[in-house]
Formats: structure tokens, C-alpha cells, sequence
């Protein structure tokens, strides 16, 4: 910072203004290399003098919403903080572009799909650009390759992502334009690559087919941490199976058209109602199939008629019991949601062949319900009318239609769910993370102590990180998934589909005795979990951007914090976490940052697939960056916020009046001395205690930064700002401008000068563009590379800082005199009583001109009392302005 010395007045603009500052500051920023982070002193420094954040990824799919700009300005206030106290800030930006998202945006925006048996052309234009939400339907959708489907892709995906930098930009975020990357991008494949490798080579990640969730719309597995749970409109049926002595049992379901599928029904074991049954089978109805009936003690007995029928697959309970009874499949369901074609060999021959070979099979779960509740009316096994219910049912958190279980083959990583000594050291590793709030914690060790299966990563879709593996074929032409062929770490990254492996030709590729690539890509969230190591040069074999750096890694990684909300902490949490354990043995970071959610007017979750999102450009145009930022800043991490564009209006005003009380304040042309000793000059009683109020303003928001509860630095600097400015500057006035003298003058402009550096250092992390506004006036550099202030700036002086709280307080009471007389404020105070107790008298005496001044006061007599108060006040009207 220089010396707030000498400034001419021709530096301060006529009319202050807060428009146009985005433009203006963000050119120059962007020239400067403002927030670039130097690596070179990064390196040099001890650890705890480099500050690195793991910056959340925002998916590139369409556009951003408040919700973004809420969580990243956090961020960036403390980032900003950081930088200001002196230490190197590691401050990348990536942008998760792979994965369901992104393409469920280019299969609307161009209305095309991808398809693995579609043909590639390599004239292909798709038939539309610019389609947006769900207005092309999935039938419509013009199937196209998977080498004609990533490029579309790739084409839009850059394309919004220069949309929300340009945003990003605007809104002030002090990002590192420079540490940025994609999750699609060159690098980001080969680490993701070889971070799988090595979970491969240490048994961490395997193969395996088993049944799982599995989205029909979207033709995918989905992993247990991208479920939700909703309300879905269902009935319950109550049907009759056969008892071997020509009875009956009944059950009560919501999918009857799974009773083909039945592989066992299952009561509890201490239920008496069945404990004849145990030991013995029955036959269902419709397809005469014999099933076991076997006691669990996961069945429910007060639930429906306490027997349920186990299915392969109707959900994660049949699961459970399938593997812990080692029951039999019979799967009817097929990945498209449809009942298999072929009649099940366990139907053939049986009562109920022509209904399935007619009725049932490829048709829908929806279509094959029907025809199998009328088959049961007709045979009498349905008792009384279905009764119409809500159930729970699993979703993926992006899907449309309840999610089904198929056995497929899928790629898996360890996190825990079937490994005790695995869970217990996740869950010591969030002990080793300070969540900010607190709170948080619980909800990663609840969701980890939850856990009943290992991260399913493979997705059966096109744009994604390809797992870097292709499989031997047999004379048959299958593929052996017990050999895989693992591709060497110096060839990443790689594309299984395009690339061979050593030892084969491209000839080989798809032949009995030659190979084939893995058909699947990673999930996004096996990606987006290695974001410390993709962005801090976390060495790979081979690094085709040259961003390989294991010096800067080991300085910065465990990353500081990780900002993020709180709704993804069983997923991007957790999943950097376990991969961080497995990989390096440690956290990935020492912090978390949780935010929480942006509330719609009826108090619910904004978002865009719910369709009640605000999109910020709108609003950033109206009020302007800072005031945004204001808005987002005013709420404490963990804590969900209303949107509420009547802060933002508070938050212009802020910006605004900071420009003006600037303006004022740096009015006075010279301050007499260099600079270094300005607090010298300061003598008036008002002055240094409107410093000592100030600084213990610096002493407390200083805290509340380290204590990560911004919102209270910014609340304290606010608070303590408007003070300042409604009534101190009014106060000094007259004396700054000499009305009491050239040494009254002189401590006056010093103390507004160093209130003024002070202050817009204060509220520099919060409104970027006013601060560096006025600090340009007066100051070389920017305000954002100045050091935070500190205490001592205020100076040390033992003045009551209550002076100028007493004195305020009757400043106060003859405005509130004047305005109950409907005068303006230049009306003369000829006669008042200042009443209040003797030890707040004393302070106001000690001000007493600067509030004669400031209140036009020329008579006035002071007596006790409880508290402060203007009484008896004989008013003049002020004299008419001459134009």
C-alpha cells in the first residue's frame, strides 16, 4: 500500500457510480494478472503460507443459476481474504463437461441420441441447434453414432463454458483463469485413467455381474449414491398363491406384474402366522411355478400381510435376500424396461406360457401390470380391488421414471459398504476434515456408516472418461473379463474403442481369438473425485498438456478447503475422499466449506430441473456484481437462503454510498506529512475514538474470517460503515473543512484517511468493484493485493469509543426534533436540552462542537437523566436557497 498522502482533487470523479465497474476492472484484472498464482513463490514458501482451494466444477449443461453464483461468491471472499494476509492462493477453475448432463443437453439441443449400433457418417449435421428443455422428445431423436454424437458434445460444452466464465468474470471471482480444466479434457482423462489403473493393480477396483439400479430412459447402471427417493402413485394387489394342502396364502404387492419373477415368498421368522408354511413351497398364480417359502428377519410382519414375494429383480430388499438366501434368478426384466421377449424356460410347459408368450412379453412394466391384474381377476387369485397408494420409490436424481434392477456387468471401487475395516478409516477421515459448520460432519459419517455396497463407476454411455481396459475374445468370439488387458500408464490417455492394445492389430479388433475395448465410460463422479489431483499436477505417466508437477503437488495437496453444498457430500465428498484414502493414504483437503441451498418463495430447493431457477445475468445487469455478492455473503455457510433481490438493493446502496463517503472523505487535497505518521495527527477526542471503535471492527471481522463465518465480518464492517458514514462524516464536516481550526482540520482528514484505507480493505472481499473503484482514486496497485489491515493501523489510543456512540445518539434526537417539526436538517437549533446520564455527557462534551456544528446548534444546556434525549428544542427555520 502507498502513502494516503497527498491527492490531488482532480483524481475523484463528478458524479461517483457504480455502473460500468464490471466492464472497466475486469479488463484491467484480466491484463494484470491480478489473482494469477505464481508458482515460483508458492514453491519457496513454507506450506502454511500457500492457500489452495479445490474449486467445485460447475456442470457444463445449458446455464447457471443463483445457487452458483451463492456458493462461489463464499468462496471467494475467502479466497480474496487469503490472498490479502499475504499468502499464495491456488485458486483453479474446471468445468465438469462429461457425463449424463451434458449429454441429455446435446440430445435436446440438436435432437439427436447417441447409439452404439448406429453407423458413423462423417457428413452427419444434425437436424437441429438451439432445441432446448424437453421440447424433442426421445422418439424424435435422430440416433447417430458415438463418433458423431461427442463431437456435439465437445461443440457445446465450449460453448457454455465461455458463457460462464463470461459470467464467472463478471461477478468478480478472483479464479486463476490460467489453472483451468475440463473434465473431458486431455489430462483430465489420463489422470482419471491411471487413478483407476492403480485401483485395479491394488484390488480396489473389480468387476462384477450383479443386479443393480438401472435408469430405462437413460439406458444406464446408477450408483446408490445418485438415488432419491419420491412419492410415486402405486396400488396395492392382495393375490392368493397355492399351498401344496389346497390352501392359500396371500401376499399384498405393488408389482404384479413380477410374479413371474418370484423366486420365494418371505415372512419373518418369529411370525407365527407362517410358521407352518417354513420349509415348505407353494405354487403362484397364473404360471403354476413352485416357490419356496423361507424365513428373514428383514421381512415386515405389521406391513401388508407380513409375506411378501421376493422377486429378481422388484428392489434392493429382493436383492438382499436374494444374495443372503442364495436364491435362484429368474429375471424377466430387461434394460429397457420392457419384459424380456423369450418365454422363461421355468414358465415353458407351465399354465401360464400363452399369457406371457401373448400378453407379456416386450411389453412395458406399465402395460404387462394390466394384462396380469385382469389374468388374476379372471382366475380368482386376485382378492378384492387393488386399493390405490403412494410409494416410495427410487429414482435417479436426474431420471424420470422409477429406476428397475437388472444384472449387468459393471466396473466397482471399494468405499466401504461391504468392508468394515474400509468404512471405519472413511469415516477417521472425516474426522481429519474441519467442517465448516460443523454440523456437516455428521451427515458425511451418517451416509458412510449407511453404506451397503461398493461405488458402482461404469456408465453405458458416450461422452465420459473410457475405462482404459479391452478384453481378450475366445474362438467363440467372447469376451474373457477374467483376462483384461490393461493399457500401460505411458500410453494415457487412451480410448479403448479407437486405440488396440500391444501385441494386436486393428484387424483383430471385434474377431473370435482377437479383442474388444470396453464399451463403458466412468461415472462423472469417478472423475470430478480426483479435481485436487487433476488440477494441482498430480503426476501421470504421460501429461499431454505438460502440467505434470510434483513440486507444486506436494505443496499443495491436502488441498485447504473444499467449498461445495451440502446435498452432495455422499457423492463428490465422499467419493474425493475415498479416493484420496486409496490413492495417497490421506485427506484430500484439511476443510470443507458446506453451503447450503437458495430457497424459492415457498421455501423450496431452487434448481433447473425443478423449473423454479433464477439464472443470474438478469440480475447481475439490474443491481450490479457487488450487490450480488452482498446477497449471496449475508448468509452463513450450512444455512439455506431466500432469494431475495431486496438485499441486493441494500447491497447497491452499500456500493454506492462507499463511493460517495469516499469521495468525501479524500476531498481535502493534501494531508499534511508522509504518510507513516498519520495517526499522529489524529488529536481530536471524536477522531481517535471513532479509531478505536474501528479497530476493534478489525480485531473481530479479522476472527471471523478465521473462524470462516465471513457473514460476521461482513455484518461488523456493514455496521460499523454506516456509523461511519451517517454519523461521523456528518460530525466532522465542518472541522474537516476548518470550521474549528488547522490542527482541529488536520486530525480530522487524517483519521477520515486512515478510516478510509481501513474500511475499503474490510469490504474489499465482499464488493470488489466499489473498493477497487476508490482505491484507484488515491492508492498505486490494487486494493486485492494490498495485506489485510490490522489493528495498529487504528492506531493505539486509550480514547472510549462510546464517544462516538453518545454523540450519535444525540445527533439522532435533533434530526428526529427537526423532523417531527417537518423542517430539513439546515434548520437552526436555537434552544435544547441534552438530557442523559453525567458519564454520557461527559463523552458528548467532549464533541460537543462538532455536534453543535453538525446540528446547527447555537444554544444548548445539558441535565441528567435515565438515558440520552433532546428535549425543549426551539427550531429556525434554515433561510429559502437562492437560486
Amino acid at each position: 500500500m502507498t502513502s494516503p498522502s497527498q491527492l490531488p482533487e482532480a483524481q475523484l470523479p463528478d458524479k461517483p457510480t457504480v455502473d460500468g465497474l464490471e466492464d472497466r476492472w475486469g479488463k484491467v484484472w484480466q491484463e494484470q494478472g491480478t489473482y494469477r498464482f505464481d508458482r515460483e513463490r508458492a514453491v519457496s514458501l513454507p506450506r502454511d503460507q500457500v492457500f489452495s482451494i479445490d474449486t467445485p466444477p460447475p456442470t457444463a449443461s445449458g446455464s447457471l443459476h443463483v445457487g452458483h453464483v451463492f456458493s462461489y461468491t463464499h468462496t471467494d471472499c475467502m479466497a480474496r481474504y487469503q490472498r490479502m494476509q499475504g499468502r499464495e492462493v491456488f485458486y483453479p477453475i474446471g468445468w465438469d463437461d462429461n457425463g449424463l448432463p451434458t449429454e441429455r443437453r446435446v440430445q435436446n439441443y440438436y435432437g439427436v441420441r447417441g447409439d452404439h449400433a448406429a453407423a458413423y457418417d462423417p457428413d452427419f449435421t444434425p437436424p437441429l441447434r438451439g432445441a432446448e428443455g424437453k421440447s424433442v422428445k426421445a422418439a424424435d431423436q435422430v440416433p447417430v453414432s458415438r463418433a458423431n454424437f461427442i463431437p456435439l458434445c465437445e461443440e457445446l460444452t465450449i460453448q457454455d463454458e465461455e458463457a460462464f466464465e463470461s459470467l464467472f468474470r463478471r461477478l468478480g471471482f478472483s479464479m486463476d483463469w490460467d489453472q483451468s480444466y475440463r473434465t473431458i479434457d486431455a489430462r483430465s482423462r489420463a489422470v482419471a485413467q491411471e487413478a483407476f489403473l492403480h485401483n485395479v493393480e491394488r484390488g480396489e477396483a473389480y468387476q462384477a455381474e450383479a443386479p443393480g439400479l438401472w435408469d430405462v430412459t437413460f439406458q444406464s447402471a446408477v450408483a446408490q449414491a445418485e438415488l432419491e427417493a419420491r412419492d410415486y402413485p402405486g396400488a396395492f394387489h392382495r393375490i392368493a398363491f397355492r399351498r401344496a394342502d389346497g390352501g392359500t396364502v396371500e401376499i399384498e404387492t405393488t408389482r404384479p406384474e413380477l410374479i413371474p419373477a418370484v423366486v420365494a415368498l418371505i415372512a419373518h421368522p418369529e411370525d407365527e402366522r407362517y410358521a407352518d408354511l417354513f420349509g415348505t413351497t407353494v405354487t403362484s398364480p397364473l404360471f403354476g411355478v413352485e416357490i419356496p417359502v423361507v424365513a428373514h428377519r428383514a421381512a415386515e410382519p405389521d406391513k401388508g400381510a407380513g409375506i411378501a414375494m421376493c422377486c429378481t429383480f422388484g428392489d434392493l430388499t429382493d436383492v438382499v435376500w436374494w444374495r443372503e438366501l442364495r436364491l435362484p434368478i429368474r429375471a424377466v426384466l430387461t434394460r429397457n424396461g420392457r419384459l424380456q421377449a423369450e418365454t422363461p424356460d421355468w414358465i415353458i410347459g407351465g399354465p401360464g406360457e400363452r399369457l406371457y408368450a401373448d400378453e407379456l412379453a416386450t411389453k412395458t412394466v406399465f402395460t404387462a401390470r394390466e394384462h396380469v391384474v385382469a389374468a388374476l381377476r379372471e382366475s380368482g387369485d386376485l382378492i378384492g380391488e387393488p386399493v390405490k397408494t403412494q410409494r416410495k420409490a427410487n429414482f435417479f436424481e436426474k431420471g424420470d421414471k422409477p429406476l428397475e434392477i437388472v444384472t449387468s456387468r459393471q466396473w466397482y471401487i471399494r468405499n466401504g459398504g461391504r468392508d468394515a475395516d474400509l468404512r471405519d478409516a472413511l469415516v477417521k477421515r472425516g474426522g481429519e476434515i474441519a467442517f465448516h459448520p460443523a454440523f456437516m460432519r455428521s451427515r458425511y459419517t451418517n451416509w458412510v456408516d449407511g453404506l451397503n455396497g461398493d461405488w458402482l463407476v461404469s456408465r453405458q454411455r458416450f461422452f465420459g472418461v473410457p475405462f482404459p481396459v479391452w478384453y481378450p475374445l475366445d474362438a467363440d468370439g467372447q469376451p474373457d473379463h477374467a483376462h483384461p488387458i490393461l493399457a500401460p500408464a505411458e500410453s494415457l490417455p487412451i480410448d479403448p474403442q479407437s486405440d488396440m492394445p500391444d501385441g494386436y492389430s486393428a484387424e483383430q479388433r471385434g474377431v473370435p481369438g482377437g479383442f474388444i475395448g470396453d464399451p463403458d465410460v466412468m461415472d462423472t463422479w469417478a472423475t470430478s473425485s480426483l479435481s485436487p489431483q487433476i488440477a494441482a499436477g498430480w503426476p501421470v505417466a504421460s501429461d499431454p498438456e505438460g502440467r505434470n508437477d510434483a513440486q507444486l503437488f506436494d505443496k499443495i495437496f491436502p488441498m485447504d478447503l473444499r467449498p461445495q453444498a451440502h446435498d452432495i457430500i455422499r457423492t463428490w465428498l465422499f467419493a474425493t475422499v475415498v479416493r484420496s484414502h486409496l490413492e495417497h493414504d490421506t485427506v484430500p483437503w484439511t476443510g470443507a466449506g458446506i453451503s447450503g441451498w437458495i430457497l424459492d418463495p415457498d421455501r423450496k430447493k431452487m434448481s433447473k430441473s425443478k423449473g423454479n431457477a433464477e439464472t443470474p445475468d438478469g440480475i447481475v445487469e439490474q443491481f450490479g456484481a457487488d450487490a450480488v455478492r452482498y446477497w449471496a455473503a449475508s448468509s452463513r455457510l450450512g444455512a439455506d437462503t431466500a432469494y431475495d433481490t431486496g438485499q441486493m438493493k441494500v447491497g447497491r446502496r452499500l456500493a454506492m454510498k462507499l463511493l460517495n463517503a469516499s469521495k468525501f472523505a479524500l476531498s481535502f487535497g493534501e494531508v499534511r506529512g508522509d504518510g507513516s505518521d498519520l495517526t499522529a495527527q489524529v488529536t481530536h477526542s471524536l477522531d481517535r475514538a471513532m479509531l478505536a471503535a474501528l479497530r476493534k471492527v478489525v480485531e473481530d471481522a479479522t476472527r471471523g474470517f478465521e473462524d470462516w463465518d465471513y457473514t460476521r465480518s461482513l455484518e461488523l464492517t456493514e455496521t460499523f460503515f454506516w456509523t461511519f458514514c451517517d454519523d461521523y462524516v456528518e460530525l466532522v464536516k465542518d472541522r474537516a473543512y476548518g470550521g474549528q481550526g488547522e490542527e482541529a482540520a488536520a486530525s480530522a482528514r487524517a483519521a477520515l484517511r486512515i478510516a478510509l484505507a481501513v474500511q475499503l480493505r474490510l469490504l474489499a472481499p465482499f464488493l470488489p468493484y466499489a473498493t477497487e473503484e476508490v482505491w484507484s482514486w488515491w492508492q498505486e496497485g490494487s486494493v486485492h493485493r494490498a495485506p489485510w489491515p490490522t489493528a495498529n493501523e487504528c492506531g493505539t489510543f486509550d480514547s472510549d469509543p462510546d464517544i462516538l456512540v453518545a454523540v450519535g445518539e444525540a445527533l439522532a434526537g435533533i434530526r428526529r426534533a427537526k423532523s417531527d417539526a417537518k423542517l430539513g436538517m439546515r434548520a437552526e437549533v436555537t434552544a435544547m436540552t441534552l438530557v442523559g446520564p453525567a458519564d454520557r455527557i461527559k463523552l458528548i462534551q467532549l464533541a460537543e462542537a462538532d455536534l453543535r456544528s453538525a446540528g446547527k446548534v447555537t444554544g444548548l444546556t445539558y441535565a441528567d437523566g435515565a438515558e440520552i434525549e433532546v428535549r425543549d428544542v426551539t427550531l429556525v427555520p434554515p433561510p429559502p436557497r437562492q437560486k
